[in-house]
Protein backbone atom coordinates (compact mmCIF):
# COMPACT_ATOMS: atom_id res chain seq x y z
CA UNK A 1 0.00 0.00 0.00
CA UNK A 2 1.07 3.62 -0.48
CA UNK A 3 1.92 6.12 2.18
CA UNK A 4 -0.21 9.29 2.18
CA UNK A 5 1.05 11.23 5.19
CA UNK A 6 3.89 13.61 5.88
CA UNK A 7 4.00 13.78 9.69
CA UNK A 8 3.62 11.25 12.49
CA UNK A 9 3.13 12.36 16.09
CA UNK A 10 1.53 11.40 19.39
CA UNK A 11 -1.45 12.86 21.19
CA UNK A 12 -2.74 12.16 24.67
CA UNK A 13 -5.90 10.07 24.73
CA UNK A 14 -8.15 9.11 27.62
CA UNK A 15 -5.99 6.23 28.87
CA UNK A 16 -2.85 6.49 26.76
CA UNK A 17 -1.78 7.86 23.38
CA UNK A 18 -3.10 8.11 19.86
CA UNK A 19 -0.70 7.89 16.94
CA UNK A 20 -1.47 10.78 14.60
CA UNK A 21 -0.89 10.67 10.84
CA UNK A 22 -0.92 14.27 9.63
CA UNK A 23 -2.77 15.15 12.80
CA UNK A 24 -5.45 12.48 12.47
CA UNK A 25 -5.62 9.51 14.90
CA UNK A 26 -4.73 6.16 13.37
CA UNK A 27 -7.67 3.78 13.06
CA UNK A 28 -7.69 0.00 13.33
CA UNK A 29 -9.32 -2.09 10.58
CA UNK A 30 -12.54 -2.14 12.65
CA UNK A 31 -12.64 1.66 12.55
CA UNK A 32 -11.74 2.16 16.20
CA UNK A 33 -8.86 4.43 17.08
CA UNK A 34 -5.65 2.72 18.12
CA UNK A 35 -4.95 3.78 21.69
CA UNK A 36 -1.65 2.70 23.22
CA UNK A 37 -1.18 3.08 26.96
CA UNK A 38 2.62 2.81 27.48
CA UNK A 39 4.44 5.89 26.18
CA UNK A 40 7.55 3.97 25.07
CA UNK A 41 5.45 1.60 22.99
CA UNK A 42 3.42 4.43 21.47
CA UNK A 43 6.61 6.25 20.48
CA UNK A 44 8.07 3.08 18.94
CA UNK A 45 4.89 2.59 16.91
CA UNK A 46 5.07 6.20 15.72
CA UNK A 47 8.67 5.56 14.67
CA UNK A 48 7.54 2.52 12.66
CA UNK A 49 5.20 4.74 10.69
CA UNK A 50 7.79 7.49 10.27
CA UNK A 51 10.20 4.94 8.81
CA UNK A 52 7.71 2.95 6.73
CA UNK A 53 7.62 3.63 3.03
CA UNK A 54 10.57 6.01 2.85
CA UNK A 55 8.54 9.17 2.24
CA UNK A 56 5.12 10.41 1.18
CA UNK A 57 3.75 8.19 -1.55
CA UNK A 58 6.34 5.48 -0.88
CA UNK A 59 5.39 1.82 -0.82
CA UNK A 60 4.93 0.03 2.50
CA UNK A 61 3.36 -3.18 3.76
CA UNK A 62 1.94 -4.44 7.03
CA UNK A 63 5.27 -6.21 7.55
CA UNK A 64 6.79 -2.76 8.13
CA UNK A 65 4.67 -2.18 11.24
CA UNK A 66 4.81 -5.30 13.46
CA UNK A 67 4.48 -3.37 16.72
CA UNK A 68 1.34 -1.71 15.38
CA UNK A 69 -0.17 -5.08 14.50
CA UNK A 70 0.58 -6.46 17.96
CA UNK A 71 -0.84 -3.37 19.68
CA UNK A 72 -3.97 -3.64 17.55
CA UNK A 73 -4.35 -7.31 18.49
CA UNK A 74 -3.93 -6.44 22.16
CA UNK A 75 -6.65 -3.78 21.95
CA UNK A 76 -9.14 -5.49 19.66
CA UNK A 77 -8.84 -9.12 20.71
CA UNK A 78 -7.01 -9.65 23.98
CA UNK A 79 -8.43 -6.75 25.99
CA UNK A 80 -12.01 -7.64 25.09
CA UNK A 81 -11.67 -11.37 25.88
CA UNK A 82 -8.68 -12.01 28.12
CA UNK A 83 -9.86 -15.48 29.14
CA UNK A 84 -9.74 -16.81 25.58
CA UNK A 85 -6.13 -15.70 25.19
CA UNK A 86 -5.13 -16.95 28.64
CA UNK A 87 -6.68 -20.35 27.94
CA UNK A 88 -4.98 -20.66 24.55
CA UNK A 89 -1.54 -19.78 25.91
CA UNK A 90 -1.83 -21.79 29.14
CA UNK A 91 -2.75 -24.90 27.15
CA UNK A 92 0.85 -25.11 25.94
CA UNK A 93 1.83 -26.03 29.50
CA UNK A 94 0.03 -29.36 29.11
CA UNK A 95 2.58 -30.50 26.51
CA UNK A 96 5.58 -28.23 27.02
CA UNK A 97 8.45 -29.13 24.71
CA UNK A 98 10.91 -29.15 27.60
CA UNK A 99 9.14 -32.19 29.05
CA UNK A 100 9.76 -34.40 26.01
CA UNK A 101 13.29 -35.81 25.96
CA UNK A 102 15.11 -37.93 23.42
CA UNK A 103 16.07 -41.51 24.33
CA UNK A 104 19.19 -41.27 22.17
CA UNK A 105 21.81 -40.35 21.06
CA UNK A 106 23.49 -39.79 24.40
CA UNK A 107 25.01 -36.37 23.51
CA UNK A 108 21.51 -35.04 22.73
CA UNK A 109 20.08 -36.58 25.90
CA UNK A 110 22.81 -34.92 27.94
CA UNK A 111 22.32 -31.56 26.23
CA UNK A 112 18.57 -31.58 26.84
CA UNK A 113 19.11 -32.39 30.51
CA UNK A 114 21.81 -29.74 30.87
CA UNK A 115 20.00 -26.96 29.00
CA UNK A 116 16.30 -27.70 29.53
CA UNK A 117 16.05 -29.05 33.06
CA UNK A 118 17.19 -25.79 34.72
CA UNK A 119 14.17 -24.05 33.19
CA UNK A 120 11.76 -26.67 34.49
CA UNK A 121 13.40 -26.17 37.87
CA UNK A 122 12.95 -22.41 37.42
CA UNK A 123 9.23 -22.88 36.70
CA UNK A 124 8.86 -24.92 39.88
CA UNK A 125 10.76 -22.38 41.98
CA UNK A 126 9.05 -19.35 40.43
CA UNK A 127 5.47 -20.55 40.05
CA UNK A 128 5.26 -23.79 42.04
CA UNK A 129 4.72 -25.70 38.77
CA UNK A 130 6.50 -29.06 38.95
CA UNK A 131 6.32 -30.55 35.47
CA UNK A 132 6.90 -34.21 34.67
CA UNK A 133 9.40 -35.36 32.04
CA UNK A 134 9.14 -38.34 29.67
CA UNK A 135 11.08 -40.00 26.87
CA UNK A 136 10.03 -39.89 23.26
CA UNK A 137 6.78 -38.49 21.91
CA UNK A 138 4.32 -40.38 24.13
CA UNK A 139 2.04 -37.95 25.93
CA UNK A 140 3.23 -36.94 29.41
CA UNK A 141 0.31 -36.24 31.71
CA UNK A 142 0.95 -33.27 33.99
CA UNK A 143 -0.46 -32.86 37.47
CA UNK A 144 -3.44 -30.53 37.58
CA UNK A 145 -1.77 -28.37 40.23
CA UNK A 146 1.22 -27.70 37.96
CA UNK A 147 -1.04 -26.71 35.06
CA UNK A 148 -3.12 -24.51 37.36
CA UNK A 149 0.03 -22.77 38.61
CA UNK A 150 1.18 -22.01 35.07
CA UNK A 151 -2.27 -20.74 34.16
CA UNK A 152 -2.22 -18.37 37.14
CA UNK A 153 1.15 -17.06 35.95
CA UNK A 154 -0.28 -16.36 32.50
CA UNK A 155 -3.48 -14.82 33.90
CA UNK A 156 -1.45 -12.41 36.05
CA UNK A 157 0.05 -10.75 32.97
CA UNK A 158 -1.28 -7.52 31.49
CA UNK A 159 -2.77 -7.23 28.02
CA UNK A 160 0.49 -6.25 26.33
CA UNK A 161 2.52 -9.03 27.94
CA UNK A 162 -0.15 -11.50 26.85
CA UNK A 163 0.19 -10.16 23.31
CA UNK A 164 3.94 -10.78 23.33
CA UNK A 165 3.55 -14.17 25.00
CA UNK A 166 1.00 -15.17 22.39
CA UNK A 167 3.71 -14.75 19.75
CA UNK A 168 6.62 -16.20 21.73
CA UNK A 169 5.06 -19.39 23.10
CA UNK A 170 3.95 -20.92 19.76
CA UNK A 171 7.30 -19.91 18.25
CA UNK A 172 9.22 -21.63 21.06
CA UNK A 173 6.89 -24.56 21.61
CA UNK A 174 7.26 -23.95 25.32
CA UNK A 175 5.18 -22.03 27.82
CA UNK A 176 8.02 -22.23 30.34
CA UNK A 177 10.49 -20.56 27.98
CA UNK A 178 7.89 -17.95 27.05
CA UNK A 179 7.29 -17.08 30.68
CA UNK A 180 11.04 -16.88 31.29
CA UNK A 181 11.25 -14.42 28.39
CA UNK A 182 8.43 -12.31 29.87
CA UNK A 183 10.11 -12.31 33.29
CA UNK A 184 13.44 -11.24 31.79
CA UNK A 185 15.12 -14.46 32.93
CA UNK A 186 15.89 -15.27 29.27
CA UNK A 187 16.63 -13.04 26.31
CA UNK A 188 15.27 -13.71 22.84
CA UNK A 189 18.48 -15.17 21.41
CA UNK A 190 18.96 -17.69 24.21
CA UNK A 191 15.27 -18.60 24.28
CA UNK A 192 15.48 -19.33 20.56
CA UNK A 193 18.57 -21.51 21.02
CA UNK A 194 16.76 -23.54 23.66
CA UNK A 195 13.62 -23.84 21.56
CA UNK A 196 15.65 -25.01 18.56
CA UNK A 197 17.99 -27.24 20.57
CA UNK A 198 17.18 -30.50 18.79
CA UNK A 199 17.31 -28.92 15.35
CA UNK A 200 20.62 -27.22 16.10
CA UNK A 201 21.99 -30.55 17.32
CA UNK A 202 21.02 -32.12 13.98
CA UNK A 203 22.72 -29.26 12.14
CA UNK A 204 25.93 -30.00 14.04
CA UNK A 205 25.74 -33.64 12.97
CA UNK A 206 24.60 -33.34 9.36
CA UNK A 207 25.08 -29.76 8.28
CA UNK A 208 22.78 -26.85 7.54
CA UNK A 209 20.10 -26.59 4.87
CA UNK A 210 18.68 -23.36 3.51
CA UNK A 211 15.07 -24.16 4.34
CA UNK A 212 15.82 -24.98 7.97
CA UNK A 213 17.95 -21.89 8.38
CA UNK A 214 15.25 -19.66 6.89
CA UNK A 215 12.65 -21.17 9.19
CA UNK A 216 14.77 -20.63 12.29
CA UNK A 217 15.53 -17.05 11.27
CA UNK A 218 11.81 -16.38 10.87
CA UNK A 219 11.10 -17.87 14.31
CA UNK A 220 13.88 -15.79 15.84
CA UNK A 221 12.37 -12.61 14.37
CA UNK A 222 9.05 -13.48 16.02
CA UNK A 223 10.71 -14.04 19.39
CA UNK A 224 12.71 -10.82 19.13
CA UNK A 225 9.51 -8.95 18.25
CA UNK A 226 7.70 -10.46 21.24
CA UNK A 227 10.55 -9.53 23.58
CA UNK A 228 10.72 -5.97 22.24
CA UNK A 229 6.96 -5.49 22.45
CA UNK A 230 6.90 -6.63 26.08
CA UNK A 231 9.91 -4.50 27.00
CA UNK A 232 8.44 -1.39 25.40
CA UNK A 233 5.10 -1.97 27.09
CA UNK A 234 6.90 -1.75 30.43
CA UNK A 235 9.02 1.24 29.52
Amino acid sequence: MKRFWETVSLSRAEAGYWILLDGKPMNLPTGKRLEVVPHALAEAIATEWRDAGGGKGGEMSFEDTPLTRLAGTAQERIAVDRMATIDAIARYGEADMLCYRAASPEPLVERQTRDWQPWLDWAEQTYGAKLRVGEGIAYVGQHKDAIAALRRAVAALDTYALGGLGIAVPALGSLVLGLALVEGALDAARAHELGALEELFEVEQWGEDDEGLARRESILRDIVLAERFIRLSRG
